[in-house]
C-alpha cells in the first residue's frame, strides 16, 4: 500500500505544473479585454489610412491653421479693395437763449487706396507665402503620423506573430518535457535535467501570457494614432512580409529638393522677405481717392443735396524711431530665416542618407537572420534524435533548442525592423498619408 500511495503521489506531483499551466491560462483569457483578436475589427494599412486622414485631431488641427493663413490672405488683399461705407445722423440741440435746431442726414462714402509704396502688394504676397508654408506644414505632420501609424501597425503584426511562435515553442517544450521526463524514469537522467525541463515549460508558458499582453498593448497604440479611443477592439490583416528596395542609390539632392519640410523653410523665408518688404513701404506717402454723396436739411425727409471728391496724401514724417527699428527686426528675420533653410536643407541630406542606408541594413540582415532559423531548425531535428538515443547530453540540445528559439524570434524582429526602417525611409523622403491613398 505504502508503494502504491507513493507512485500515486509522484504521478500527482509530475501533472501540477501543467495543471497550474492551464488554470493560468483559462483566468488570464478571462481577464483580456473584450477586444481579444477573435472578436476584434480587422484592418488592412488602406483602411487604417483612410481613418486616420479622417479622424486624427493633429491633421485636424493644421486643416484649420490652413483655414486661417486663407482668411489671413483674403485680410491683406482687404486694403487694395474700395472702402464703402453708409452713414446716417438726426440730432437736435437747445439753448436757453436761441430756439431749438433740428439736423437730420444721409449719405455714402468711399476710399480706395491708388498708392502705398507697394506694402499692400507685399502684406499679400507674405500671406500668400504663409497659406503655402501652412500646406506644406500639413504635410510634414501627415508625413509624421504615417510614420506613427505605420510603426503601429508593424508592431501589432509583430505582437501577434510573436505571441504565435511563443504558443510553438511552449509546445515543443512540454514535448520536450514529456522526452527527457521518459529517459529519467527510465534512470538514463538525472533530476537536474528534468527540472530544467519543467523550468523550460514555464519560462514559454510566461513568454505567451507577455505576448498576449504585448499584443493588447500593440491594439491600443494602433487605435490611438488612429484617432479612436484607445479602448477600441481591433486587429490588422496580413503578416510580416520582407519589403521590396532598390539597390541602386537614389538621388538624395533631388530627394531633398522635393521635400516638405525643406519647402516649408522655403516658404518661411519668403515671409520673411515679404514682410521685410512691406516694411520698408511704409516709408512711401499713402494716397487715397476719396468720394462722398448725401443728404442733410433741418426736415425730414432731407432734401438739400451734398457731394464730395478729392485726392488725399499721408506722408510719414516722424514716428520715434519704430520704422527704423521694424526694417531692423524685418532684416533679422529674414537672416534667420536664411540661416535655418541652409540648416534644414544639410538636415534633409542628412536624413535621407541615413535612413536610405539603415533601410538597406534591415532588409539584408532580414536574409542572414533566415540563414541561422535555416540552419537551427536542422540542428534541432538532428540534436533530437541523437538525444532520444542518448548521444548527446541534456546540456547540449538545450542549448541547440535555445538557440533555436533565439533565431526565429530574432528573425521576426528582424523582419518588423525592416519594415519600420522601411517607414522612416518614406518618413524621410516627405510621402505623406495622401501618398498612400494614391498609390491604392
Amino acid at each position: 500500500m505504502q508503494m502504491k500511495y507513493s507512485l500515486h503521489t509522484r504521478h500527482f506531483t509530475r501533472r501540477l505544473p501543467a495543471l497550474f499551466a492551464l488554470a493560468a491560462a483559462v483566468l488570464f483569457a478571462t481577464m483580456l479585454p473584450c477586444g481579444h483578436l477573435s472578436a476584434a475589427e480587422t484592418l488592412t494599412w488602406q483602411d487604417c489610412v483612410q481613418e486616420a486622414l479622417a479622424r486624427h485631431p493633429e491633421l485636424a488641427v493644421y486643416r484649420e491653421s490652413l483655414n486661417q493663413a486663407l482668411a489671413d490672405r483674403d485680410i491683406a488683399k482687404s486694403p487694395g479693395r474700395p472702402q464703402v461705407a453708409a452713414s446716417a445722423s438726426s440730432s437736435r440741440s437747445d439753448r436757453d437763449d436761441s430756439a431749438a435746431t433740428t439736423s437730420h442726414s444721409f449719405g455714402i462714402s468711399a476710399r480706395q487706396l491708388l498708392y502705398d509704396g507697394g506694402k499692400t502688394t507685399h502684406q499679400v504676397s507674405a500671406a500668400e507665402a504663409a497659406v503655402t508654408s501652412r500646406q506644406y506644414t500639413h504635410d510634414v505632420t501627415s508625413s509624421r503620423i504615417r510614420l506613427q501609424l505605420r510603426t503601429a501597425f508593424v508592431d501589432l503584426l509583430h505582437a501577434r506573430e510573436l505571441l504565435n511562435i511563443s504558443e510553438e515553442i511552449a509546445r515543443r517544450r512540454r514535448q520536450n518535457l514529456e522526452l527527457v521526463r521518459l529517459r529519467h524514469d527510465a534512470g538514463r537522467e538525472h533530476r537536474g535535467s528534468l527540472l530544467s525541463a519543467q523550468a523550460n515549460v514555464a519560462q514559454a508558458e510566461y513568454e505567451i501570457r507577455s505576448a498576449q499582453r504585448e499584443v493588447s498593448l500593440a491594439m491600443w497604440r494602433l487605435a490611438k494614432e488612429l484617432g479612436r479611443d484607445t479602448t477600441s477592439s481591433l486587429t490588422v490583416a496580413g503578416a510580416l512580409t520582407l519589403p521590396q528596395t532598390d539597390a541602386d542609390m537614389p538621388d538624395f539632392e533631388a530627394l531633398t529638393a522635393e521635400n516638405p519640410f525643406l519647402k516649408e523653410l522655403i516658404a518661411q523665408k519668403e515671409i520673411a522677405l515679404a514682410s521685410k518688404d512691406s516694411v520698408k513701404s511704409g516709408f512711401f506717402p499713402q494716397v487715397y481717392a476719396d468720394a462722398s454723396a448725401g443728404r442733410s436739411d433741418s426736415d425730414w425727409p432731407p432734401d438739400r443735396d451734398q457731394w464730395s471728391v478729392g485726392l488725399s496724401v499721408s506722408v510719414p514724417l516722424f514716428e520715434g524711431g519704430s520704422r527704423f527699428a521694424g526694417m531692423r527686426k524685418a532684416g533679422a528675420r529674414v537672416r534667420q530665416a536664411e540661416a535655418q533653410e541652409t540648416s534644414g536643407r544639410a538636415e534633409t541630406l542628412h536624413t535621407l542618407r541615413d535612413a536610405w542606408i539603415a533601410f538597406q541594413n534591415a532588409v539584408d540582415r532580414v536574409a542572414v537572420g533566415r540563414a541561422f532559423v535555416e540552419a537551427s531548425e536542422e540542428r534541432a531535428k538532428i540534436a533530437q534524435v541523437e538525444y532520444s538515443n542518448g548521444l548527446i547530453t541534456f546540456d547540449t540540445w538545450a542549448i541547440i533548442e535555445d538557440d533555436l528559439e533565439r533565431d526565429r524570434k530574432n528573425h521576426l524582429t528582424y523582419l518588423a525592423n525592416a519594415l519600420v526602417a522601411q517607414a522612416y525611409w518614406v518618413q524621410a523622403k516627405g510621402e505623406t498619408l495622401e501618398h498612400d491613398l494614391e498609390k491604392d
